[in-house]
């Protein structure tokens, strides 16, 4: 049984994870090398965390228990104790990688270690590790306490008994499970980032504007956001790397990377986090930039 889990990667995806296994009552070890962002991160679950409170979905016993669940640590020795580390750092294979080698001397032997990956081939990932039977796919939705959603996706050499801890751990978390094949981008994001990929090149080609693209989308499609407007909150570099992961993966032209969505990458225009994407977040309400 999954008790003590861990977390690597103080962002918007390991913070959710830590909040949501800390409120289902599991002691949580979060690490990153930024001390910096462990305390912001702290600092962000308390105040969603106090928002819950307000609502009424939490009172405040729980808050303070959950928080008091919660240790930050910038050493993967911190991991030491844990049933289950979930990696949760940026969307590229040769920083998971890394990550992975160096966290598995801090693991106890039986260990499972899970990938918070939204693209990137499990089985491959697995194999940087010296457990593949113990590692598998865990991909949480963005933002992580709101979305139901976890995919999990096992790697070739993913054992029964650690699919079945994990399936029972994410009905811990109240989340719902879709179990999906070891295929580059998963269900969600093969179906996704394909989109919202289509809405770039729509952009690029002139057929509309940001602002034409996503009202057509919300009020043609009945979608809650906008392509454009989501790309901006996922954040175009990991629209990129999706992208590319699909088009490398699968060896097919019409997952080719818009160059549009590429320009802006390359300028630093990756939406939400930075102020600038599709839109520009300097002002008081988001304004399309072309």
């Amino acid at each position: 049984m999954i008790e003590k889990v861990g977390v690597i990667g103080a962002g918007q995806m390991g913070s959710g994870i830590t909040q949501v296994c800390a409120v289902a009552g599991l002691s949580v070890a979060l690490s990153d090398i930024n001390a910096e962002q462990l305390s912001s991160a702290v600092a962000g679950i308390a105040k969603n965390l106090e928002r819950q409170v307000a609502k009424g979905k939490l009172d405040a016993a729980e808050k303070d228990a959950a928080l008091a669940r919660i240790t930050t640590s910038t050493e993967l020795s911190v991991f030491k104790d844990s049933d289950l580390v979930v990696e949760a750092a940026t969307e590229s294979e040769d920083v998971k990688r890394l990550i992975l080698k160096a966290l598995v001397p801090n693991l106890s032997p039986t260990a499972i270690i899970a990938t918070n990956t939204s693209s990137i081939s499990i089985t491959r990932l697995a194999a940087a590790t010296d457990r593949p039977h113990r590692f598998i796919g865990m991909h949480f939705m963005n933002p992580v306490p709101v979305m139901q959603l976890v995919e999990i996706i096992r790697g070739i050499a993913t054992d029964d008994e650690t699919f079945q801890l994990i399936k029972a751990l994410t009905a811990r978390l109240g989340k719902t499970a879709a179990i999906a094949e070891d295929f580059p981008a998963f269900i969600v994001n093969r179906i996704l980032l394909p989109m919202i990929n289509e809405a770039v090149y729509t952009l690029y080609e002139g057929v509309g504007g940001v602002e034409a693209i996503d009202t057509a989308m919300k009020l043609g499609a009945n979608h809650p956001m906008g392509p454009l407007e989501l790309a901006d909150f996922i954040g175009l570099d990991t629209c990129l790397s999706i992208m590319q992961v699909l088009h490398e993966g699968l060896s097919d032209s019409k997952y080719r990377p818009c160059p549009l969505m590429v320009k802006y990458v390359e300028a630093g225009w990756l939406g939400r986090k930075v102020g600038r994407g599709f839109y520009d977040y300097s002002g008081p309400v988001p304004r399309p930039t072309r």
